[in-house]
């Protein structure tokens, strides 16, 4: 094996130990998580790292966003959403919105809120992560449950009455809540392991 080889395993097996466990729910074949990304200045690690978590548990995920089409993220990397957010149903078993600058596209979008309180009142993970949580807060999610969320966001969630800790991940009940692109990876292992459970 060639040195460079080497060099890629070991970085890739450092990540894999330093960014959380990633579980082992092989079981979840047939689980569809649908990811929602702004049209522009999502953050990439959050979208990419938890999709891969996901899709190494046999998770089928799919990208949506305002439009069809191909989007780039805050660090450069496109990502191709392929539903609208009209186009989103409640037939995925999840849905995670992303975060990044562009996020806040969806505080006061009707559909992006309708479509968390679907979700969550359809008994279905609602996930979000980074600054995206504040979207879950403005439907009206977190009152009363332990969330967390990039820093910028803690005044808007404890003004929403919700628990605010700061965590890295924090879960109550369906919600998964994350506070940035380090904690994507454990991100998406919580989201696996509730769906394990359902």
């Amino acid at each position: 094996m060639k040195k460079a080889s080497i060099l890629v395993l070991a970085c890739l097996v450092l990540v894999d130990c330093t960014s959380g466990k990633r579980g082992n729910f092989m079981g979840l074949t047939g689980k569809k998580v649908v990811m929602v990304i702004s049209p522009g200045d999502f953050r990439d690690e959050e979208l990419f790292h938890t999709k891969e978590v996901l899709e190494a548990n046999n998770v089928t995920v799919k990208i949506a966003s305002t439009s069809k089409g191909t989007f780039t993220g805050k660090l450069g990397v496109q990502a191709t959403a392929d539903l609208s957010l009209e186009e989103i149903t409640l037939d995925y078993d999840a849905i995670v919105f992303v975060g990044g600058p562009g996020a806040s596209t969806y505080f006061g979008n009707k559909k992006a809120l309708s479509l968390a309180k679907e979700f969550y009142g359809a008994g279905k993970v609602t996930a979000a992560i980074c600054i995206a949580p504040s979207i879950l807060a403005n439907a009206g999610l977190l009152e009363g449950k332990k969330a967390t969320a990039f820093s910028s966001e803690e005044r808007n969630l404890t003004e929403k009455k919700a628990n605010y800790t700061g965590n890295q991940v924090e879960i109550d009940g369906l919600l998964v809540t994350a506070n940035g692109p380090e904690a994507a990876r454990a991100f998406g292992s919580e989201i696996s392991r509730l769906l394990s459970n359902q």
